[in-house]
């Protein structure tokens, strides 16, 4: 059985890259795992039986986590992406309608046999790890769309899920055969490095299976010092570049600097990020950024 030591140097499973590492392995504990945190999530058991990926190839580890939520398919042909956010944006509501309304329109209905009733339920979910984003005590909400002067659903198939791990201080108090699924999960990633906290993870990973096969790929994660420094590169690279982003962004309105917008363009263009993105936050032509 999988137990944390207090000695045991975990890697913090709320980083991004960390996060898909151990939810998109191809290991039975880790797509068991996956399955399990959405079930929880949205509140009734599926199965995930595809993580989607146009490109680059799923096996390849380092460009799924730079360029890929975890976009899955279960196997009623339901559509999840599931993210963790580290410090969500404040645009971060509009991102989600965004990305719920792409994920439910982007399913083919098309042909002869087919029509609006073969569409499939599509869930957005986000676990937003740090601020405090919506202004209740609430920790999780749900989002549909629904008539708000006569409080009437929809009825229709898009959900948005979000989890705040900030709102937790009077959850983790509760004993863990008290807690949701939901509630679980949230203490999971919330107090997973808290020393203080241990026992509580501890009793957790004996009592939710998919918390304990979450924790097995953690581990093995956190003890293998190659990918566990890999990892921590990624996550060092993209704060650096970010940082870059932003700095150039700020010195572009003073002074218009080509070479330090050339310089992050062509970072930007090895992290594998679009050349959109990349025109819309730097300035460059296309023919600029194709050439780096």
């Amino acid at each position: 059985m999988i137990r944390f030591d207090e000695t045991d140097d975990l890697i913090d499973i709320c980083l991004d890259n960390v996060f898909k590492a151990v939810f998109t392995r191809n290991t039975p504990a880790s797509q068991g795992a996956l399955s399990r945190l959405i079930s929880a999530l949205i509140g009734r058991d599926i199965s995930v039986i595809a993580i989607s990926a146009n490109e680059p190839p799923i096996d390849n580890l380092r460009d799924r986590q730079i360029r890929f939520d975890i976009a899955c398919r279960a196997e009623n042909g339901e559509l999840v992406n599931v993210e963790m956010s580290l410090n969500p944006d404040p645009f971060e509501p509009v991102r989600l309608e965004f990305h719920a309304g792409k994920l439910f329109t982007g399913q083919d209905i098309r042909g002869t046999d087919k029509s609006y009733d073969d569409l499939k339920y599509a869930y957005q979910i986000a676990i937003l790890a740090k601020e405090r984003f919506f202004t209740d005590e609430t920790a999780f909400h749900t989002f549909e769309y629904y008539d708000p002067v006569r409080r009437v659903s929809l009825n229709g198939r898009s959900r948005i899920t979000t989890v705040e791990l900030s709102k937790l201080e009077r959850v983790v108090e509760k004993p863990i055969g008290e807690m949701n699924a939901q509630e679980q999960w949230a203490i999971f990633f919330r107090y997973l490095l808290d020393k203080g906290k241990r026992g509580k993870i501890n009793e957790l990973i004996a009592y939710e299976e998919g918390i304990a096969m979450a924790s097995e790929v953690l581990l093995s994660i956190s003890k293998d010092e190659v990918e566990r420094a890999r990892l921590m590169s990624e996550y060092k690279y993209a704060v650096d570049t970010q940082s870059k982003i932003v700095h150039a962004k700020r010195e572009g309105r003073k002074e218009g600097r080509k070479e330090e917008k050339l310089e992050i363009a062509k970072a930007m263009k090895d992290m594998g990020d679009p050349i959109e993105k990349i025109v819309h936050l730097t300035g460059l032509t296309p023919e600029e950024i194709v050439a780096l």
